[in-house]
């Protein structure tokens, strides 16, 4: 485990290195797109030059693997145009699902640019083989301007950008790189900067890991036995939260983990198909979605499924949603007192699509603003039905400060369909945290008293109670966390007998240095031009 932690290090420094040549001629939610999408372009060329390598290396043959002698290889044999390359490039698409031309190899135009010839064309050019070889790798790569401005005023300086940033990515053979998920793990941490540089739009497209990693093992808590595992995201961002299940499943499982997803903004839905695959998880295995999840219900069951053993979400908070009257006969809104989430706030609505597509034996886990736990009206509408009907499971209050860019609190609700009570555990994980310059964080310590507290599911002074539902509904169905978890700390009793002690020791000295004062003051050899004010500071202290 070091080792591999050592390996992301070094990977993850060599390609925030990369970053350098774009952060100061555009911000993070500009770069991201470019830096992300070239290191994906590279896997996909690294790995295609080492399948090349396969195919062509004789038995015996120990010489060291290289990309750039791969690359030559590669050339000489296309070059050919006989049966040997045919079979090749047949070879290649098999497994590959793509070609790259021999001169359209990310190592191929390293060399052009060494050679000075690079043109932004043969990118380009790249891209588009890419995106246009099958459905997984469909329009991949649309928000790739290569000829934006904010890349360089003239095509003269587009292109020196791009060829610094392919120059900088250079050296690295991510296609080895990505075993064992050391890849994929340093894209997460790529991902995680440019959430961090990205400003207040950070949590749209990622969930921090400590935060990933408390969902994820609190909706797999129990979920033993199982030959599959489906997983569903409807507000995926980059996809981190859902990948992050694969740590948290017997190795048996791992390949047979389905992810589901859908997300609005294509650019960030492109980041998280390109996340699946460097992730090594299966296009088999992955539904991925770009669309408006209130909307337009999704999954619809084109694959039969629309269910799922768990559901995890974090949702954009207090987001604006049409609340159409019409959605009061959608099954995933009609069931919960006549109401619907308010346009303003779609929190509660988000709630509701995740929960509708829950399996009936399986655990949800959402991140909300704390605003759902006591906010009026439509919202304690559905939540009283919520809780009537025994749906929620726990309530965990998170640290303040955790998301990047925003010092919201948060909430994680935990929900289940087919309770035996309609108790709620409460956690008031609020002090749970690290301070650090940029954030609080949340460390292993601090998660495995959470996960302790939810599994254990008992009383914890001052920061867990299980509350009976006469207790809730003695608080009209509100569930600020302060109601049922007293985190109030008395303060030591004052012992008046030291504090009368210390104000005689006081007025004793005060009287002390007002009589040096006043010595010192009736030892001034004065005039007639300061006689009136000695006398009148005499007669001061005369007075005390």
């Amino acid at each position: 485990m070091a080792q591999t932690k050592t390996k992301v290090k070094d990977l993850t420094g060599a390609l925030w290195n990369a970053s350098n040549v774009l952060r100061n001629k555009m911000n993070a939610t500009e770069y991201n797109t470019y830096l992300l999408s070239f290191i994906f372009y590279k896997y996909l060329s690294d790995k295609q030059l080492m399948e090349v390598d396969k195919n062509l290396r004789e038995d015996g043959d120990v010489t060291p693997f290289t990309l750039e002698d791969a690359s030559k290889q590669y050339q000489e044999i296309m070059t050919e145009q006989d049966d040997m390359s045919e079979a090749l490039h047949e070879a290649l698409q098999e497994e590959m699902g793509f070609v790259l031309h021999p001169d359209l190899t990310f190592t191929a135009l390293v060399a052009s640019i060494h050679q000075g010839t690079f043109q932004l064309e043969q990118l380009q050019q790249a891209l588009r083989d890419i995106e246009t070889s099958g459905e997984v790798f469909k329009d991949l790569f649309s928000d790739v301007d290569l000829r934006s401005t904010r890349l360089g005023p003239n095509m003269q300086k587009q292109n020196k950008t791009v060829a610094d940033v392919l120059l900088a990515l250079d050296g690295l053979n991510l296609a080895q790189a990505a075993s064992g998920d050391v890849l994929g793990d340093a894209y997460e941490y790529m991902i995680s900067q440019f959430a961090a540089d990205s400003g207040k739009k950070a949590g749209e497209f990622y969930t921090p890991h400590a935060v990933s990693e408390l969902m994820t093992r609190l909706a797999l808590h129990g979920r033993t036995g199982l030959n599959s595992l489906s997983l569903y995201d409807a507000t995926m961002g980059s996809g981190s939260l859902l990948l992050h299940a694969k740590k948290y499943v017997p190795d048996s499982l791992v390949n047979k983990i389905h992810y589901y997803g859908q997300e609005l903004n294509t650019s960030t839905f492109n980041l998280a198909r390109m996340n699946m695959i460097l992730h090594n998880v299966p296009h088999t295995n992955q539904q991925l979605n770009n669309g408006d999840t209130l909307a337009d219900d999704w999954p619809g069951g084109d694959d039969g499924k629309t269910t799922f053993d768990a559901v995890l979400m974090n949702p954009p908070y207090s987001a604006s949603w049409s609340a159409a009257k019409g959605f009061l006969q959608d099954p995933r809104f009609s069931d919960f007192g006549g109401k619907l989430a308010p346009k303003s706030k779609a929190d509660f609505a988000f709630l509701q699509h995740g929960f509708h597509h829950l399996d009936s034996d399986g655990t949800m886990a959402i991140v909300l603003p704390h605003g759902v736990l006591f906010r009026g009206n439509a919202e304690g509408t559905i939540r009283q039905s919520f809780l009537e009907k025994g749906y929620i499971d726990a309530v965990i209050g998170l640290p303040g400060g955790i998301f990047y860019n925003t010092p919201i609190p948060t909430v994680v609700l935990i929900l289940k369909k087919n309770r035996t009570t309609r108790d709620v555990l409460f956690i008031d994980a609020s002090e749970q945290f690290e301070k650090q310059k940029a954030q609080n964080v949340m460390k292993s310590e601090h998660i495995e008293a959470i996960f302790d507290a939810y599994t254990n599911r008992q009383d914890v002074d001052k920061f867990a109670h299980v509350a009976s539902f006469d207790e809730i509904k003695d608080n009209d169905f509100n569930l600020n966390i302060p109601r049922y978890v007293d985190t109030f700390e008395e303060e030591e009793p004052v012992d008046m007998a030291s504090v009368g002690k210390e104000m005689d020791t006081l007025q004793e000295n005060k009287k002390t240095l007002k009589q040096s004062l006043f010595d010192a003051v009736s030892s001034l050899q004065y005039s007639d031009d300061n006689d009136t004010w000695v006398q009148g500071v005499l007669e001061v202290f005369k007075d005390e």
